[in-house]
This record gives structure tokens, C-alpha cells and sequence, in this order.
């Protein structure tokens, strides 16, 4: 069983939702991202997703982008990034660890190569933004026979053939999309966003993660209610911008994550 099935099994005993922080490697510094992610698994994740910079980060709102902005000034590149997750299985060999990014800078790679090095690294996961389920045949077979999981992208404006294909192609789970928009930008209906994922559920017999939009601990604890995950962006990203060193960033995210991670299983819906 891959790390992310036993993740959402273990989590679906103790009746609680997943608490999935996303940050940009190499910000807010190139010799934190490690311990990061280490003081993120103590503070209460129950995995991680690290993005990859990249100079075009469409689906991002400000914070995102100027932390990818961050990241490549200082130089980080994809192999980077991989070693960052390598040195993390050191010591950590159950936390799902789900990269997230475009395709430019995996083609500039090539798929293979990155499929490759990536499950080498302990990668679990991949999120590529910009690459639609219905292109991403081979992608997928490359990902999956590799044992990386293909996430793929629902959201409100999904239709049902798109439903088919992302059943059909994905594995691990699915993450909706919770707005029409970019990454930090605030939604109004979470009452319209879990009826629509409820339905996902049942049709995707997968789990569904939900992110965009999530910045507290209240708003965590509501889509808690009905997604299997929930994933914290930009909220954590800001944050971690005003950081002056490393020492101030591992405080801030341990104090920001385990406020979250004390409201992910509270009334919590079975359903």
C-alpha cells in the first residue's frame, strides 16, 4: 500500500480529515526547506506538497508566485528540489511527500528522467497544473509505472466527461479546486463546495482533497466537515515571507500548522 492509501486509511479510523501544507521550495531560504518540512510533520501534517518554482505559476495568485519568484533568484532548480526531498526520506519514510508544479520544467527534464529520479528521491505524488487529463496519457503511464501517483485538478466548472477521465487517469486522490480563481483568493460558499464534493466522492470512489481559498483554522475546520484533505497555501506562504531566518520560519510554521491541525477531526461528517 503506497503512503498516501495508508494516510487516508489510518486517517478514515480516527474519523479525521488530512492537513496537507503547501510550500515553495528554496523560500524562504535555500537551507530550510528540509527542516521545514520536518517541523511541518511535527506540527501536524500529515503530508506535505512542495512546489516546484517555475516562472509562469498561472494558476497562483501573488503570494505563490513571488515565493517562485524568491525561489529562482536564489537558484533552485528542479534536480534541487528533488535532492531537498531525498534528504527529507532520510529520516521520515512514511510522510506523503506530493510535488506540485507546470510542465515545462518536467519536459525540460524529460518525463521519464524525471519520473525516474523523482521515485528514486521518495516522491509520492505529482500535481502538474497545467497539464489536463485528457493530454496526459503518457505522463500518467510514466508517473504510475514509477509508482507515483497522477493528481489531477477538478473544479467548479468541471463537467462529467472530465469527472470520467480524471477516474480513469488519477490515482492517490483528486484536488477540487474550491473557487473559480487563483491560489489565495477568498471563497464565499463552503456550503456549494462540500455538497459538490460529497457528489465527487461517490462518483470518484477516491479521496478529495480541497484547496484554494483555505487560510484559517475556522475555514480549515469547516471543509474538514466533508473533504478527505484540506490543503493550506498561501495563507502558510505569506507567513513564512516575513520570516528574517530560518529559525523564525520553523517557528511560525509550527505555529500556524498546529493551530490548523487541532480542528481537522472535530465534528467531523462520516459522510
Amino acid at each position: 500500500m503506497s503512503r498516501l492509501a495508508t494516510m487516508f486509511a489510518d486517517l478514515q479510523q480516527e474519523n479525521r480529515a488530512a492537513l496537507i501544507p503547501f510550500i515553495t521550495a528554496g523560500d524562504p531560504s535555500l537551507t530550510v526547506t528540509v527542516d521545514l518540512m520536518h517541523t511541518l510533520v511535527a506540527s501536524g501534517a500529515n503530508a506535505i506538497e512542495l512546489g516546484m518554482p517555475f516562472s509562469d505559476p498561472m494558476a497562483d495568485g501573488p503570494s505563490i508566485q513571488r515565493a517562485s519568484e524568491r525561489a529562482l533568484a536564489r537558484g533552485v532548480k528542479l534536480r534541487m528540489v528533488l535532492e531537498w526531498v531525498r534528504e527529507f526520506r532520510c529520516s521520515n519514510s512514511h510522510t506523503p511527500v506530493i510535488l506540485m508544479g507546470y510542465l515545462n520544467p518536467l519536459e525540460a527534464m524529460g518525463m521519464a528522467t524525471f519520473a525516474e529520479l523523482a521515485a528514486e528521491a521518495g516522491v509520492d505524488a505529482v500535481i502538474i497544473v497545467d497539464l489536463t487529463p485528457e493530454e496526459a496519457h503518457d505522463e500518467t503511464a510514466l508517473l504510475k509505472a514509477r509508482g507515483i501517483d497522477p493528481i489531477f485538478l477538478l473544479a467548479p466548472t468541471s463537467g462529467a466527461e472530465r469527472v470520467r477521465t480524471v477516474r480513469e487517469l488519477g490515482s492517490g486522490f483528486v484536488y477540487y479546486v474550491s473557487l473559480r480563481g487563483i491560489t489565495g483568493a477568498a471563497q464565499s460558499n463552503w456550503e456549494e463546495v462540500l455538497k459538490r464534493v460529497r457528489g465527487l466522492r461517490q462518483e470518484l470512489a477516491m479521496p478529495v482533497a480541497i484547496g484554494f481559498g483555505i487560510r484559517d483554522a475556522e475555514t480549515v475546520a469547516r471543509v474538514a466537515q466533508g473533504a478527505d484533505a484540506v490543503v493550506v497555501g498561501s495563507a502558510l506562504v505569506e507567513k513564512l515571507a516575513d520570516c528574517q531566518d530560518d529559525q523564525a520560519a520553523l517557528r511560525v510554521a509550527h505555529s500556524f500548522l498546529q493551530d490548523l491541525a487541532a480542528v481537522t477531526s472535530n465534528n467531523r461528517s462520516a459522510s
